[in-house]
């Protein structure tokens, strides 16, 4: 009798080989099936069938094989398997269909996608570096130094003082660049292998993403050695005005001392094995910018041309969309939201824009700085089409690999970035709907800014499995569905240990303490193991590991709690990545779901030697359950180790027998757990 059940394929390196495809190039596709099972597999492409051929038997399966040559479009395709007994079937990305039935979601290749190997599977650690650690008090923002928006900016004195909402943008807790080469030590030990940057260019800002000058580092952030000019009475103490704001920021010696801090970062977390990514804010830049320059920081600076703000006839009118063209302009500008501190840039408008940024691309991933890659702020907005967007990026892209080939230039997008990955302007991107929100509302109910609660999606493994196989997931190449940064938590949503109390709102209606009240660990937990296991690269927030609280922007901008640390979660996340990089299926193998049901989800991850079980469950109660593991490809009667437990009293690291017979394990599960059980033949985890 057939076993459909059994057949697999993916684009990991056990199915799919090379990793990557060259244009004109070929690549080797193998599909697995039962022992003895198939009497032909036919790949189907473009209305054309290809016979494949018998490659291995391994584990009480056979492998078949087809070697497709290469073009520079994407290659889709699915296959078509006539059984033994006569019956047959069809299978594409959805899995298996009617032999007559139309394909559904086909697999594809992008010939010529440079998703850099180092990412793929990365640990990740996103730093708001203003907030993470003070290593240079000299460098910091004075208290009244300057006006934003009316107001002075303040020196927050106390390091675990809230941030204020309304406020905290002008806001600033010290934290800098050498806080964060001093940690540099603490993020090896953690296991972080890639520091993602917040913006750290020149900025009037905390969270700087309202760009003064893409070239060089904030001194804020960096180095000031050099502080000349007298603080200005309250009276003047606006932008254009703030002699000291002015020779801080754009004195010379200052930029050239910390972008100098920034490559020497580069260089020792390089040498510890640790890559840097930088934020590029391009959709739009600050009101600041010489470009503009409302501010009229630099209408008197030498060398400097004048800003579209203030003159009819400057050089960079047409980086800007005015909506009014008689003079003066005024408030006349697009601003990104509508906010006049943020004038969207005019791509379409400028040919010498386009070369601005595309320069400034190149310039922090090369020498003397180094940079491991890009991050796009709101990417898909950038220009006024996506037509435009989508070609910009693919120019983007190519300009920083020619400059460093090892690069990753990933986006901030929300809902389906196949198009921009299929057309290679972006790597990947933030997994908001394959990750991020799929398993908070799973886990926990909570709306991701924890505005919402919805009871319908808490537990609710059906839903769970509906968003995890839309199209925003399928649309994914392999490689980009790999380096695809899978997070909880971070800067403009709410944080995750904060999701588990089930608050609905702001800390501006909750309070402060809220935030921290009623959280529960075992069910973060849960989500950490989730992020460690799924396929992409799982990126911690600052603090996450520590404990830290807050709800959405800025509650979830609080300062990292050094001293004040979480150590059992800090042993848990330490554990954990460890546990990681001992097991290469979780960093490169297939994912497959075993078995769901209400409160509970459970799915594999397998190379060709190794494979992992995966069990959620947030139910209340205890459930036992017979597990078909066969699929993983593991053989029928073997012996599975669980690996991890974690349960509403702690978490255990240690190894413990589990048999496997005629391919079912059976497991009880204890309320609101997770649980790891991993198949390593001949090989003992003994890291513990």
């Amino acid at each position: 009798m057939a076993q459909p059940e059994y057949l697999f394929h993916d684009n990991s390196i056990a199915f799919t080989f090379p990793a990557q495809l060259l244009p004109f190039g070929s690549v080797t596709l193998i599909l697995r099936t039962a022992e003895e099972d198939v009497k032909s597999v036919h790949l189907l492409s473009e209305g054309r069938a290809f016979p494949l051929s018998f490659y291995e038997k391994r584990a009480g399966f056979d492998y078949y094989y087809v070697r497709m040559p290469l073009g520079t479009d994407v290659f889709y395709y699915s296959f078509r398997v006539v059984f033994a007994d006569g019956s047959a079937a069809g299978y594409d990305r959805l899995g298996i269909l009617h032999a007559d039935a139309p394909v559904r979601l086909p697999f594809f290749l992008v010939p010529g996608l440079a998703v850099p190997h180092w990412v793929q599977g990365a640990v990740m650690y996103q730093i708001l570096v203003d907030r993470f650690c003070n290593g240079d008090p000299s460098s910091d923002v004075m208290d009244g130094e300057y006006l934003y928006e009316g107001k002075p900016v303040r020196k927050i004195t106390d390091w675990e003082d809230a941030p204020v909402p309304g406020e905290d943008f002008r806001h600033f807790y010290g934290g800098d660049l050498q806080g964060v080469i001093d940690k540099l030590d603490y993020l090896a030990d953690l296991g972080v292998e890639a520091i993602y940057l917040n913006p750290i260019f020149v900025s009037p800002s905390g969270h700087k993403y309202d760009t003064q000058d893409y070239d060089h580092v904030d001194p804020h952030l960096g180095r000031i050695v050099r502080d000349t000019g007298a603080l200005p009475d309250v009276k003047d103490r606006d932008n254009a005005k703030a002699t000291r704001y002015i020779c801080r920021t754009t004195d010379p010696e200052n930029l050239k001392a910390s972008d100098a801090l920034f490559a020497s970062l580069v260089k020792q977390a390089h040498a510890k094995g640790i890559r840097v990514i930088l934020d590029g804010v391009f959709n739009h830049c600050g009101s600041f910018h010489r470009w503009m320059d409302r501010e009229r920081i630099y209408e008197t600076a030498e060398g400097k041309a004048t800003g579209a703000y203030l003159a009819e006839d400057s050089p960079y009118r047409d980086y800007f969309s005015f909506t009014e063209r008689e003079w003066p302009l005024n408030e006349s500008y697009e601003g990104w939201w509508s906010y006049g501190t943020l004038p969207k840039l005019n791509y379409e408008g400028s040919k010498a824009l386009e070369e601005e940024i595309l320069a400034i691309g190149r310039k922090w991933v090369s020498p003397p700085y180094n940079a491991d890659g890009w991050r796009l702020d709101v990417a898909a907005d950038l220009g006024h089409s996506k037509e435009y967007n989508i070609s910009f990026w693919k120019r983007f892209n190519a300009a920083v690999k020619e400059a460093n080939p090892e690069a990753v230039v990933l986006a901030e997008h929300y809902g389906d970035g196949g198009d921009w990955m299929k057309a290679r302007a972006w790597d990947t991107v933030m997994n908001y709907d394959a990750f991020m929100e799929p398993v908070s509302y799973f886990l926990t109910g909570m709306e991701k800014h924890s505005e919402d609660y919805r009871p319908e999606l808490h537990g609710n493994h059906e839903a769970f499995w509906e968003a995890m196989r839309g199209a925003t997931w399928f649309n994914f190449p392999h490689a980009s569905a790999h380096a695809a940064m899978n997070q909880l938590s971070n800067h403009d949503h709410s944080r995750f240990l904060t999701r588990t109390n089930g608050k609905v709102g702001h800390v501006s209606e909750l309070g402060t303490l809220a935030a921290g009240i009623g959280i529960r660990q075992e069910v973060y937990r849960q989500g950490v193991v989730m992020q460690f296991t799924w396929s992409g690269a799982p990126t911690l927030y600052y603090g996450d590991e520590a404990g830290q609280v807050g709800f959405t922007d800025p509650d979830n901008r609080r300062t990292y709690p050094w001293g004040e640390e979480d150590e059992k979660m800090l042993r848990f996340h330490r554990e954990l990545i460890r546990l990681r990089k001992n097991c290469p299926e979780w960093r490169s193998g297939s994912l497959k779901e075993v078995y769901s049901e209400r409160g509970m989800i459970s799915y594999g991850r397998f190379d060709a030697r190794h494979a992992s079980l995966i069990v959620i469950n947030t139910n209340r109660f205890a459930m036992t359950r017979d597990f078909h593991v066969r699929p993983l490809g593991i053989p029928l009667n073997c012996t599975m180790r669980r690996v991890f437990l974690s349960t509403e009293d702690g978490y255990r690291f240690h190894e413990l027998d589990r048999n496997v017979q005629e391919g079912v394990l059976t497991l009880t599960l204890p309320p609101r757990c997770a649980a790891i059980v991993r198949y390593a033949p001949q090989r003992k985890l003994s890291f513990f």
